[in-house]
């Protein structure tokens, strides 16, 4: 019989009390791997999003009556970040009726979502990317929109319900819509606020989100544009949803629209950076530093929404080589008009259109451009983009220089 009493047998005990103890605080430590939890519902789909500290490990199903998906996480345990999940749920959300926890092991948490209709599910892990740590995606779409040709990327699948095949041709997705624009048949629009849903854009000093405020800056714009007896807009989003911006340029094509007006309000480097700016689209590399920073910049939004660069093929290959020199000269006119609009409403950070490579410019057929309302990284512009007068003259600008553009004889050429 084993002598418990023994030296040596005191010295073991002692040893595997410290390898238990180690293994518990390492739980412990585990139990605090999830730092955030968010839900962003729209009419689109719902996504629910847990960060944590270490990559995940999950294992995902379905059970009915009633519907639900479940989720377990592996090497976890509950904390009060976890438990929070059923409260983030909002009554309107199309998808999610309710979300609970449990601890349903030893070191698993399973994650349940009650449903309020039939979906197609898709579970993810994002690597780390633009201050957000590792992240378990659960995106929750129509089941409707299952798509056979994009089914291992749903968000791509988006593209399908704007486009049937035509992004990796020249050709404008519909054909073109009849009349002159502006007299025989309304002037359509695009506007497209910028980020969304996870993707919050800059953040100023303030906590303004840069996504919240192009959001109401476009739904102004629309407002003004709409009251005019020949133009309509519409617009990439109007919700707080992250949209792919292929997809953005998709919807443009499908509306068949004659221009298309990115909003955004970027951050630099440095907070001493201020003022508007317009950019075009360029094929030969960036005119500035400054605009290959934010192009960088605003093209990091899909791999914080989740969106592989492998599906960028639609824009980063084909049509970018498609782009034809008439659509980026009548972007840059377009653009000169609404830049002399803002000088008289803002300081302009450069008197001059810059151009570089945003991929939510590359239509091939539509001239677009980009608007830097004002910099949400100065303290001064910040202050000023918060406000309903700065946002309705910012609005307001746009439009004005929009009128311009078409009263100086705009060819809406090359669709037409």
């Amino acid at each position: 019989m084993t002598d418990l009493s023994s030296p040596g047998r005191r010295r073991w005990l002692k040893s595997a009390g410290a390898v238990l103890l180690l293994s518990v605080s390492k739980v412990g430590l585990a139990a605090q791997n999830i730092v955030a939890i968010r839900i962003w519902p729209s009419s689109t789909y719902s996504r629910l999003t847990l960060e944590s500290g270490t990559s995940l490990r999950y294992k995902q199903f379905a059970l009915s009556n009633p519907q639900r998906i479940v989720v377990d996480i592996k090497n976890i345990n509950l904390n009060h970040v976890l438990r929070n999940v059923g409260n983030l749920v909002r009554s309107d959300d199309p998808y999610i009726k309710n979300a609970r926890v449990g601890q349903f092991d030893r070191d698993t948490v399973r994650l349940v979502i009650e449903l309020k209709q039939n979906v197609t599910p898709k579970v993810f892990t994002l690597e780390p990317v633009a201050g957000i740590r590792h992240r378990l995606v659960l995106d929750l779409y129509p089941a409707s929109n299952r798509s056979s040709n994009h089914q291992d990327d749903p968000l791509l699948a988006l593209l399908e319900e704007y486009n049937k095949g035509d992004l990796e041709s020249s050709q404008p997705a519909e054909a073109a819509l009849p009349g002159k624009a502006g007299r025989d048949r309304p002037i359509v629009i695009m506007l497209d606020p910028g980020h969304g849903g996870e993707d919050s854009g800059a953040v100023g000093k303030n906590k303004t989100r840069e996504k919240d405020i192009v959001l109401k800056i476009a739904r102004r714009l629309k407002t003004l544009i709409d009251k005019e007896p020949n133009m309509r807009a519409w617009m990439t989003r109007n919700e707080d949803v992250f949209i792919p911006l292929k997809v953005r340029v998709a919807k443009a094509r499908k509306q068949r629209a004659d221009l298309f007006v990115s909003i955004h309000a970027d951050a630099f480097t440095s907070r001493a950076a201020r003022g508007s700016s317009v950019f075009a689209l360029s094929t030969s590399g960036a005119t500035s530093t400054a605009a290959r920073y934010l192009a960088q910049t605003q093209n990091e939004s899909d791999l914080i929404g989740g969106v592989s660069r492998s599906g960028d093929r639609y824009l980063d290959h084909t049509m970018f080589d498609m782009v034809q020199s008439l659509t980026i000269n009548d972007s840059l006119k377009f653009g000169r008009e609404v830049l002399s609009r803002l000088g008289k409403v803002n300081h302009l950070h450069k008197k001059t259109i810059d151009q570089a490579g945003f991929a939510v410019l590359k239509a091939p057929d539509i001239p677009s451009i980009l608007v830097e309302t004002a910099f949400i990284s100065n303290l001064d512009e910040e202050r000023k983009l918060r406000t309903t007068r700065f946002q309705h003259q910012v609005a307001d600008s746009i439009l004005a220089g929009i009128k311009a553009y078409f009263a100086n004889g705009a060819p809406l050429a090359p669709r037409k």
